[in-house]
């Protein structure tokens, strides 16, 4: 039996990991390894400066308190102790569209899982203002993409992110990633004891038009599909670098000043 296993960024208890694992049951056994608590907007950060626990949830589902890279790693080398055949990270509540890929530790628990040769896919959800999720649609998706891959396979060190908008969608649409103007708003505060702190709140950006972007499909309505690659060698400036004065010049023989 085909073996999948299924993390997140919103911790092991969310009801979004929860219907999904149990929408992939029918493709294999699903093994469920999640952070302990959640672990939005980490990125693809990995635990190297204190140990790592694991927790034995229910039948089939494990916790970890750390990052979903770390879960994803754990799954693979402690829980399954073999490559499994898919890995879904999923389903994240609030969209993981252009840019904000390189912040999502849902995205980046399936790039943790394509890095080490498995197929991987990240399925995210459009946030909604009363914070109520109906997570069928989300559930359909990612099991329709999920068979295709397992039936057909995707490239080597490549993944696959997904987003949805809330409601039916009229379908799916291959999309890229979209791009905006990054404007960070930080809120400056003060302590009781009169210390300044900070949060960091969510951006009011504008988003690119773009026809084929992936913020433009679930706009429109449909399911957003992006493949992606950790390779993020900007190709365009090689030619130019190769000619630039330095290309020449040896390792150690730089003059400083």
């Amino acid at each position: 039996m085909l073996r999948i296993l299924v993390t997140n960024d919103d911790g092991v208890q969310s009801d979004g990991i929860a219907a999904l694992a149990d929408a992939l049951k029918p493709l294999g056994e699903v093994i469920v390894v999640a952070p302990l608590a959640e672990a939005s907007a980490i990125g693809h950060a990995l635990t190297l400066r204190r140990p790592l626990r694991l927790e034995h949830v229910s039948d089939r589902v494990y916790a970890v308190d750390g990052t979903p890279t770390d879960c994803v790693n754990i799954g693979i080398s402690i829980v399954l102790k073999e490559r499994p055949a898919l890995v879904v990270s999923v389903i994240n509540k609030g969209w993981n569209l252009g840019d904000d890929v390189t912040y999502s530790g849902t995205v980046s628990g399936a790039l943790e899982g394509a890095l080490l040769g498995v197929p991987s896919i990240a399925v995210s959800l459009e946030k909604i203002r009363d914070g109520r999720f109906d997570f069928a649609e989300a559930a359909r998706a990612a099991f329709t993409v999920s068979q295709w891959v397992l039936n057909k396979g995707i490239p080597s060190r490549t993944f696959l992110n997904i987003n949805l908008p809330t409601g039916p969608t009229k379908g799916f649409r291959v999309t890229a990633l979209a791009k905006r103007n990054h404007i960070t708003k930080i809120d400056e505060r003060t302590d009781p004891r009169g210390q300044r702190y900070f949060w960091i709140e969510e951006g009011l950006d504008e988003w690119e038009p773009h026809d084929r972007s992936d913020y433009q499909a679930v706009r429109d309505g449909y399911v957003s599909v992006t493949p992606l690659h950790p390779d993020m060698t900007a190709y365009a400036l090689v030619d130019t670098l190769e000619e630039a004065p330095f290309a020449g010049i040896r390792a150690g023989s730089f003059e400083i000043g």
